[in-house]
């Protein structure tokens, strides 16, 4: 499990440099203006992304937030150091309205995403992420609260399972697969990621796993996303963060697939493009754009990003300038 490995040596962070390089201007912006900058780490893991970003700005206070308490421990000692310049937070992501209240900070000048399952849950066998291990069916990334994957495959509707599997899986055998965790179940509860597959694997075709990987990959997927509503929490944190951010300030976002980038890509473009109604002869100030991208589409990690870490293959980087103040009704708070 590493649980005795330093927390540097068990992640390598996602386009580290490329990410804090993107809020890097942001930072300066509000050194120059005499300020003292902030940044949000919305998604704390253990740390990494925080740690440069602390190295990088030594003026700048950092605002961690993490549903799973376990990495909060972990990213608490990685960063003692710079105890002073951290607030480290137990919430989800989209509580970031309430968190900077709560701290006491009305804007901040960047926010950094890291979507999606972590390094830290994938290692950590007990959790039940990965398919590969055999380990209870729990899936949540803050245990202390909510239901379990094993809840969802024991208790949800054939129809309902069909359609996370369908919908957040993106798994063409939804029905399959639904209908034999339901068989399944009748005889003997399923409690283990090791039960599942097996179940997966008895109607999923050999021939779609060499094409498409794991047979158990994509709803594994589903069930995550299901247990931890990660795509409605995505969807009210990422306009949250643009609305949080100062004249200048940035939001980053890196997501795994296409199902994040695409909530992502949504808020942001809904910035980026005049809201003027379409043949409006005049363009108003209120319909101006009050975003502008800093990524042309999504940005990839580098080969020797993906070779140091493979896990950064499927990452999708995109970034966003606030520009003009958003419009009153799509403040959060």
């Amino acid at each position: 499990m590493g649980g005795d490995r330093p927390t540097g040596d068990r992640h390598v962070p996602v386009l580290r440099d490329r990410c804090v390089s993107l809020l890097a201007p942001a930072v300066a912006s509000a050194e120059a203006a005499g300020r003292r900058p902030v940044v949000v780490d919305a998604t704390l893991g253990m740390g990494g992304h925080s740690q440069t970003m602390l190295e990088r700005f030594p003026a700048a206070h950092l605002v961690g937030i993490d549903r799973d308490t376990e990495a909060l421990g972990l990213a608490g000692e990685r960063l003692a150091a710079f105890a002073d310049r951290t607030d480290l937070v137990h919430a989800v992501y989209d509580e970031l309205p309430e968190v900077l209240d709560d701290l006491g900070i009305e804007d901040v000048d960047g926010v950094l995403f890291d979507l999606g399952v972590s390094s830290l849950q994938l290692d950590e066998r007990d959790r039940g992420f990965a398919y590969s291990y055999d380990a209870p069916l729990d899936m949540r990334m803050d245990t202390s609260s909510g239901i379990t994957a094993a809840e969802v495959v024991n208790t949800y509707a054939s129809e309902d399972l069909l359609r996370i599997i369908r919908t957040w899986g993106e798994e063409k055998f939804a029905g399959r697969i639904a209908s034999a965790i339901v068989t399944a179940r009748e005889a003997e509860p399923l409690r283990t990621t090791s039960q599942l597959v097996d179940v997966i694997r008895g109607v999923v075709p050999a021939s779609a796993a060499r094409t498409g990987g794991h047979p158990a990959k994509r709803t594994f997927q589903a069930l995550r996303i299901e247990v931890n509503q990660e795509l409605s929490v995505l969807e009210r944190a990422v306009p949250a963060a643009v609305d949080s951010v100062v004249l200048g300030g940035r939001v980053v976002a890196m997501s795994y697939h296409s199902l994040e980038d695409r909530i992502v890509k949504s808020a942001f473009t809904a910035g980026t493009r005049s809201s003027a109604p379409v043949g409006f002869p005049v363009e108003l100030e209120e319909h101006k754009a009050y975003l502008r991208s800093l990524t042309r589409g999504t940005e990839a990690p580098t080969a020797a990003e993906i070779e140091e870490n493979p896990r950064a293959a499927s990452a999708k980087l995109r970034a966003v300038e606030r520009i003009k103040a958003a419009p009153v009704d799509r403040k959060t708070r």
